[in-house]
């Protein structure tokens, strides 16, 4: 199917597809909507090298994810996903794992002009490796907030959410609480511990124990739960992902004890899982924040002199069963 069959499909010339197919503002409404219908009944598919060559964008954007086995990573891309077909965007996605090869593999798409822009959710201790090799390419990075820098980005307030989780486990009488964390390179790990260790400071409490979790997954939560119980078991316990405190509850219940009557258990994130499991957990706006990641990333790409931008959401704490 070609522009030219479009434009006789819907009516209007030439011209006028191609001004909708570049979302120009200049189309009256009516006629944008006669040329959308008439793309949608002959399922047309724009040909993105021609439009590279007129307009000098791929209409792709690179989207670099740290570990897509994660549920909250995957929830941020679907809202990724869908703000960027809403610009007329496809997302090319990179798995990178935080390794910095990995990257640099992704990132010569850059280079070769194949994307206009990236969004990363990599560790935050990557941020200059990346930034060097990025350059003064459009860039946000997403879900890992940053307080300086050249960088745009969008988060939540991962102290005051963890200080909340912590401060409800003490208040209800929780003594000895203990977090599960994961690799302190990223910035998220570093700013829930800190929240965790001032709670358990300002209420007094004499217990206080970490475990670090090797990844992401409901194994090495179960892992890190089963070293917290051979001592001192704790009463309460706070992971830094839903997954990891799904690995906890196992590992609880194969030890013989009772959630929440021995142990209470919450999560972060607020994936499909917790709901599942019937998980206490902080929620944040996934798709929310992926869908601001990209509102960021229009904005840099149109107007490249446009300021850093940092924004914060909000988050909720979700109260059930496990505590």
């Amino acid at each position: 199917m070609s522009i030219q069959k479009i434009a006789q499909l819907a009516g209007v010339s030439v011209a006028t597809v191609s001004r909708v197919l570049n979302n120009s503002d200049t189309v009256k409404a009516k006629n944008r909507d006669r040329v959308l219908q008439a793309i949608k009944e002959s399922n047309y598919q724009p040909n993105l090298l021609a439009r590279q060559l007129r307009t000098a964008r791929s209409s792709m954007i690179l989207v670099m994810v740290s570990n897509i086995a994660n549920p909250f990573c995957a929830e941020v891309v679907k809202g990724i996903e869908e703000e960027a077909e809403k610009n007329g965007y496809r997302i090319l996605l990179c798995n990178s794992g935080s390794d910095i090869e990995r990257s640099r593999s992704g990132l010569r798409l850059l280079s070769g002009k194949i994307v206009d822009g990236i969004i990363t959710m990599d560790a935050f201790s990557k941020l200059p490796e990346l930034s060097a090799l990025i350059g003064n390419a459009p860039w946000v990075q997403c879900a890992e907030y940053a307080d300086a820098g050249a960088v745009s980005c969008v988060g939540i307030n991962d102290v005051d959410a963890s200080q909340h989780v912590v401060t409800q486990l003490a208040d209800s009488g929780r003594k000895r609480i203990a977090l599960i964390n994961h690799d302190l390179s990223y910035k998220y790990a570093r700013l829930r511990e800190r929240g965790y260790k001032s709670v358990i400071h300002l209420k007094d409490l004499d217990y206080q124990a970490v475990e670090y979790a090797s990844d992401l997954s409901s194994s090495a939560g179960m892992a890190a739960m089963q070293k917290l119980l051979k001592d001192t078991p704790p009463d309460a316990v706070f992971a830094v992902s839903d997954t990891l405190a799904a690995g906890a509850l196992r590992a609880i219940q194969q030890a013989g004890l009772r959630v929440p009557d021995d142990i209470a258990v919450v999560g972060f994130d607020g994936t499909e899982l917790a709901e599942m499991i019937s998980l206490t957990t902080i929620q944040q706006p996934s798709r929310d924040i992926g869908r601001k990641a990209v509102d960021l990333l229009m904005n840099k790409i149109d107007n490249p002199d446009a300021p850093t931008e940092r924004v914060m959401l909000d988050w909720r704490f979700i109260s059930r069963a496990s505590a």
